[in-house]
Parts: C-alpha cells; structure tokens; sequence
C-alpha cells in the first residue's frame, strides 16, 4: 500500500479548509437573505400600521400565536389599552384587529427563526471544527448582535405604547441601522470566505468605494425617518415639494438640527437630497473606474443606483403602495450588497478572517 506525503495531507487539508470556508459562505449568504425578508416583513408591518397590534414583548412563548376566540379577545383587548387605538383604530372589528396581528407576529416570529437558522449551524461548524477561533468568534459576536436587535425591536414598539399613537421615528431608525448593519457584516465576512480573485487598483478606489457603500447606508437611515414620519404620503410630487425646491416647513418645526428628523418635509427632502449624493457617488466611481478591471462592478453600483432611484421616484408619485415601498427597500439593500461587492473585490480593502 502507498504512503501519503506531508505535502500530500497538506493539500488534503487545505482543500478540507476550503470547502469548509465555502460552506459557511453560503449559509451566511442564506442569512443575509433571511435578514432582507426580515426587513421587508419589518416594513410591511409598518406601512399596515401593525407594529404596536402586540404590546407585550415574549421572547418564548410569543412564538405561540393566540389560539381560539378566548386568547385573540385577550390580546384584542391589550391593544385597546394603547392610544393608537383610540386615537387611529377606535371601533375596529377583532377581524380587522386579527389583520394587524398577523403581520407584527410574523415579523416576530420570523426574527426567532432567524436565530435558530444561525446558532444551529454555528455550533454545528464550530463543533465539527470547520472555524477558525477567530472566525467563531466573529460569529458568536453576530448572534449577539441579532439577540440585541430584537431588544431594540421591543425598545421601539414600547414608545408607541403610552404617549405617542406611533412609534418614535428615532428608534425605527436605530432599529433598522442594526439589522442592515448585520446584513453588511455577514455579507462582506461571506465574500471573505467565498474563493475569489483581488482586482489590483488604485488604494484611493477601495476607499471611494467603501465611502459610497457608507453613503448608501446613511441614505437607507434618512429613509427610515420618511417611514417613521409617514412621509412617503406626503409631496407625492418630483422634483419639486410643494412647488418649490426647499419646501414649506423645512426647518420650521422643532429648534434647531432636531428640525431635521421632526418634520416630513424635512425628512423627504433630506432623503431626496441623499439620493442625488448617492448618485453622484455612483457617477464618480463608474468614472474612476471605468479603465480598470473593477469597470464590471463600477457599471453594477452605477446601473444598480440609477434603478432605485427611478424605483423611489415611481414609489413616491404613486403615494407610497405597500407593493411599491417594498420594493423600494428590497432594493435598497440590493444597492448595499453591490456597492460591498464593488469594494470587497479590490486588492486595497483589507482581509477579515
């Protein structure tokens, strides 16, 4: 019988170390898709207005929907408690109260199947040995950071409960920050693991690059204030709000910086004006790229931008339709994951595993 080399069980073992990097590539692929069906759910169950419809928050046994007439009469008459109901829903019927439910206990539900979609696989590759210390622990940190979204979930909804018929724009905010910033992570530590090839290009390119993904994200957060606002109903017109470019009751709200997150006018023209930043981004990246290898992925973020921004021109003139502002969010991400792309593929972005 022949021997196996060192040189042979070397290449064995890198070949094993490969296909296991590949593998955990695709689940966290399949992650970041299970977070972007999380996002659009989130969004639905804020264009339904459902989001306060569940005003306890039960991390084990809320997984478990009301069952029979007794339990949905309980929860309807938890929510009558609240002020949105007396303010916005006074006098709906438990089949229409049922409707709102739906959507805010799947969004919930959904979030604990992520959790278990993540944490299974997770000790089943950090058991079988298929991860590096370091790349358990990125791992784990994100698990930690899904259970934290979920806490800011609840944080959110519990400013809509007392005070307020809704809930505060702030916290919306903060909350979908935290689950696109998951998306990212998980999404560049895949491309990190998943076999490719580095585009040599100028160092500045990897930072424009990253710097328009940034840009991307921050415009995602000024959106998030338009929905929080429930702006995209209002100045359903473009280019101009209102018949103007700066419109009526911008900066005419609250004193000061917090005018800029306090009022819809303030709100749609900032996430309009990041729009035009995000585009000119996108111009100058397809521009400075255009004669190297990265040319393919430059034309991607550029062909990418110019849709959505087309797709939120179309959401805002039709009033917001759930059809379309689900679209305009799923696209919104689809613009992250390219943009991360972009950048990933070059020879300056640095190595995270």
């Amino acid at each position: 019988m022949g021997t196996i080399s060192i040189w042979d069980q070397a290449q064995n073992a890198g070949a094993a170390d490969r296909r296991s990097a590949q593998r955990i590539a695709i689940w966290l692929f399949v992650m970041c898709g299970l977070v972007a069906a999380m996002v659009i759910v989130g969004g639905a169950t804020r264009l339904t207005d459902s989001g306060l419809s569940i005003t306890e928050w039960r991390p084990v046994t809320g997984a478990i929907p009301p069952l029979g007439e007794a339990a949905w009469l309980d929860e309807f008459e938890k929510y009558k408690t609240i002020p949105e109901y007396e303010t916005v829903n006074f006098g709906m019927s438990l089949d229409e109260f049922k409707a709102i439910y739906w959507w805010e206990w799947g969004h919930r539900f959904l979030g604990r199947v992520i959790g278990l979609a993540f944490i299974f696989p997770l000790l089943f590759f950090v058991v079988t040995k298929q991860t590096t210390r370091g790349l358990a622990c990125k791992l784990f940190g994100l698990f930690l950071l899904g259970g934290l979204q979920g806490a800011l979930g609840w944080y959110m909804v519990q400013s809509g409960l007392a005070e307020r018929i809704d809930v505060s724009q702030y916290r919306l905010a903060a909350h979908l920050s935290l689950a696109v910033i998951l998306f990212a992570l998980m999404f560049w530590l895949a491309l990190d693991l998943w076999p490719s090839v580095k585009i040599a290009a100028p160092r500045g390119l990897f930072f424009g690059a990253t710097a328009l993904a940034a840009g991307v994200f921050a415009q995602m957060m000024l959106g998030a204030f338009v929905a929080g606002l429930r702006g995209g109903r209002t100045f359903n017109t473009w280019p101009l709000m209102g018949g103007k470019f700066f419109p009526d009751g911008y900066f005419a709200g609250a004193p000061g910086l917090n005018d800029l997150f306090e009022t819809i006018a303030a709100a749609q023209f900032n996430h309009r004006l990041g729009a035009y930043l995000v585009a000119a981004g996108a111009l100058w990246f397809w521009f400075a790229a255009r004669k190297t290898p990265l040319a393919p992925r430059a034309r991607m973020v550029l062909a990418a931008v110019g849709l959505q921004i087309v797709l939120g021109v179309w959401t805002l003139l039709a009033a917001t339709p759930i059809s379309l502002g689900l679209l305009h969010q799923a696209g919104a991400l689809g613009v992250l994951a390219v943009a991360l792309y972009a950048a990933h593929g070059l020879s300056g972005s640095p190595r995270s595993t």
